[in-house]
């Protein structure tokens, strides 16, 4: 059962769990569970997907009701007339909130899009991000004897592929669990020594205007198992209320 952050007559959230395709794809043949389908049988009518967050990602995803619905809300995510904010653990600490502006190359997949040109410029990418808490862990990944890490909290204002994982992967803070642009080193640690085997990035808020009725709708995903015994054992608060909120 997927655990449903909103539904009206328009629309429905969820929050995705951890290493769930939101929908079948020819290029994961083996996997069984998607989002799509399992909401779909689970409030017993078709959903339509309105954004995605990648399969290592949690947090909040959105689904149309009917094609129609889809229609007419997909240019508010297109256009990014809405605020994401995402929640992640990096390795080392961030002293201070910024804004990175770092044009991204898409990024293409060897086999669905080995058709297309590999030569296209950067495209702006835009993230603003700022530092919630911090942790020296007695345990080694190098030269010292302790390891650093910090809660992030980030809002894109660009919506490139990856754009958070390459960003702080830019700033040479990696986030823990990201195994195509994160630190192999880190990874392996979180999951020895904290059981952790997923990556520390949870979509934990959107907010925008509800298209049909005007009014604000803030749409909150609690974070999962994983993120709340890393926050028991690191001392940390969590970073936000759970609870939806409609204006």
């Amino acid at each position: 059962m997927l655990e449903i952050i909103y539904q009206d007559e328009y629309m429905v959230a969820v929050n995705k769990p951890a290493g769930m395709l939101v929908h079948r794809s020819w290029l994961d043949k083996h996997e069984t569970q998607f989002v799509m389908q399992t909401l779909r049988d689970q409030i017993g009518q078709h959903v339509f997907p309105l954004h995605r967050l990648d399969r290592p990602t949690s947090g909040v995803l959105v689904f149309a009701l009917s094609s129609e619905i889809a229609a007419n809300m997909m240019p508010m995510f297109a256009q990014h007339e809405m605020q994401k904010t995402y929640h992640a653990i990096v390795r080392g600490w961030i002293e201070q909130a910024d804004v990175l502006d770092y044009p991204l190359k898409e990024e293409l997949d060897k086999i669905a899009d080995k058709f297309a040109r590999q030569d296209k410029e950067a495209q702006d990418a835009v993230t603003a991000y700022q530092p919630l808490a911090k942790v020296e862990v007695p345990h080694s990944t190098g030269q010292f004897p302790t390891t650093r890490y910090c809660l992030m909290e980030m809002q894109p204002k660009t919506g490139r592929k990856h754009q958070l994982r390459r960003h702080m992967a830019h700033l040479r803070h990696p986030i823990v669990g990201d195994t195509t642009h994160g630190d192999g080193k880190h990874n392996r640690l979180y999951r020895e020594v904290y059981d952790s085997h997923r990556l520390m990035l949870h979509a934990s808020e959107l907010s925008f205007i509800h298209p049909y009725t005007k009014q604000p709708l803030v749409l909150r995903a609690g974070f999962d198992h994983t993120w709340q015994r890393l926050f028991a054992t690191f001392g940390w608060d969590n970073p936000q209320p759970c609870e939806t909120v409609a204006k």
